[in-house]
């Protein structure tokens, strides 16, 4: 049986599962970048000061790549805390200029001990094509194999301590890169983001530059050029369903009204398609399912996070569509056409809630930052009233999941102690979420919490 004391270390380390999920130290809409940026540092130096194991841990959970970076910088700060293989992998999943930063970082405060160096070897190792890094992350690259001491034998060192050693390189990228600085066709065969300096130095116009740099671009580069390149009458439509669920909402509500209206079966088909994907073999299995989705003002986030929460809400919308036999998503706003959602009004969650608890569902998913607000405290009076008196077996499952960190409180803001609430970023961890939430309702305990970490581990490892 769990003792007092590890009902609040299992409640610690929920509470920066929440944080660590959802956080990235920049602007929210309640609270500014810096109060993010010393929340989130103080909750990593207590978890890791209280429960260095679990601290370590958390790294098998779908944190963020930001507090990723943070808790493997802390581990190898400290020698003999975390598991290195479990580091490892941490490591293959992040974007490689989050890792090339994090290598800065180590780099930038002395952090130099075996450990780390074997780290940065192996991931350099394991890089699929070292060269095209090397030519895209050229600095991070440099002060990489400095820091790990290494030495790359032939023209790749050569490449990044004395490239005009060499009157031509045989690696085709670097040969592209030695070429591209006199040759305006050679820029065409490098990565959009460095042949884009060449072009500005060479003054190619915009127009012609992607016009014949478009073969190389990928996915999210074509997203991010979307709306400019259109401008320049460059066609850069992407496959939108091989997107990440999210970053298609994002792209989608970014997107004029009229536009959205006028490519509808092409936008909805490819969000019904991504979260197919990501439902997979647990597509229609989630029984009857309600969602209350919070469009209200304050799901535009903030100008660095432009309407994040929002694109949250959209894909859970999409996603849980596809994992439910049958569904029912309500809008806090009222609308019924997800496509069109737009941040507006206050935050009506009680009487949304009200609604969907009406039809009793399997299961009732609440996407939403928590300010409850017309009226305040709504919500939380309903869940209370429907848990204690209307409901209190559990027959319908209840489920907040919140994208915004509140700073002040050193968590997500819930809704009421009555229903367990979860961090979300991303749409794809939705249903590893509400296996987590579980641990929150006070059903299960430390021991458990423990086993569900291993089990988490044990799979990033056999992936």
């Amino acid at each position: 049986m769990d003792t007092y004391a590890d009902l609040i270390e299992c409640e610690d380390v929920l509470l920066f599962a929440n944080a660590a999920i959802t956080s990235t130290g920049q602007r929210e809409f309640h609270s500014a970048a810096g109060q993010q940026r010393l929340s989130l540092g103080f909750l990593h130096r207590y978890i890791h000061g209280n429960y260095p194991d679990l601290y370590a841990a958390t790294l098998a959970l779908d944190i963020n790549d930001h507090n990723a970076a943070i808790v493997i910088a802390t581990l190898l700060t400290h020698p003999g805390q975390g598991d290195g293989r479990l580091i490892a992998r941490r490591l293959a999943r992040m974007s490689p200029p989050r890792v090339y930063r994090l290598f800065q970082r180590l780099r930038h405060d002395g952090v130099n001990n075996r450990r780390t160096r074997a780290l940065v070897r192996d991931w350099l190792a394991g890089r699929p094509d070292l060269a095209f890094d090397a030519v895209k992350y050229r600095a991070a690259v440099k002060s990489a194999v400095r820091h790990a001491h290494l030495r790359l034998p032939g023209e790749l060192g050569d490449f990044l301590f004395a490239p005009s050693s060499r009157a031509r390189y045989e690696t085709p990228v670097l040969e592209a890169w030695r070429r591209a600085h006199y040759d305006k066709a050679a820029l065409y065969e490098l990565p959009y983001t460095v042949a884009e300096g060449f072009a500005a130095r060479h003054g190619i116009s915009r127009k012609v530059f992607l016009d014949r740099i478009a073969p190389k671009l990928t996915r999210l580069e074509r997203l991010r050029l979307a709306e400019s390149a259109g401008k320049d009458g460059l066609d850069t439509e992407a496959d939108l369903a091989a997107m990440p669920l999210v970053r298609l909402a994002s792209y989608v509500l970014a997107l004029p009204a009229e536009t959205r209206a006028r490519r509808r079966a092409e936008l909805v088909g490819a969000l019904r398609s991504a979260a197919a994907r990501v439902a997979g073999a647990r597509a229609g299995t989630w029984g009857s399912v309600a969602a209350v989705l919070d469009d209200s003002f304050s799901s535009f986030g903030s100008p660095v996070k432009r309407r994040r929460p929002l694109a949250v809400a959209l894909a859970c919308h999409y996603l849980l569509e596809a994992l439910a036999g049958s569904y029912r998503g309500l809008w806090l706003s009222g609308r019924t056409d997800p496509l069109q959602a737009r941040p507006s009004g206050p935050t009506p969650l009680g009487q949304r809630v009200l609604d969907a608890l009406g039809g009793r569902p399997d299961m009732l998913v609440i996407v939403s930052d928590g300010w409850d607000n017309a009226p305040p405290g709504l919500a939380g009076e309903v869940l209370r009233v429907w848990r204690r008196k209307l409901d209190p077996g559990g027959e319908v499952g209840i489920v907040h999941v919140n994208p915004v960190y509140d700073a002040d409180q050193f968590d997500v803001r819930r809704l009421s102690p009555m229903v367990p609430t979860a961090g979300i970023r991303d749409a794809e961890d939705l249903p590893a979420l509400v296996e987590l939430a579980r641990f929150a309702e006070g059903r299960t305990g430390l021991a458990e919490l423990r086993a569900y970490l291993a089990d988490r581990a044990a799979q990033l490892e056999a992936r």
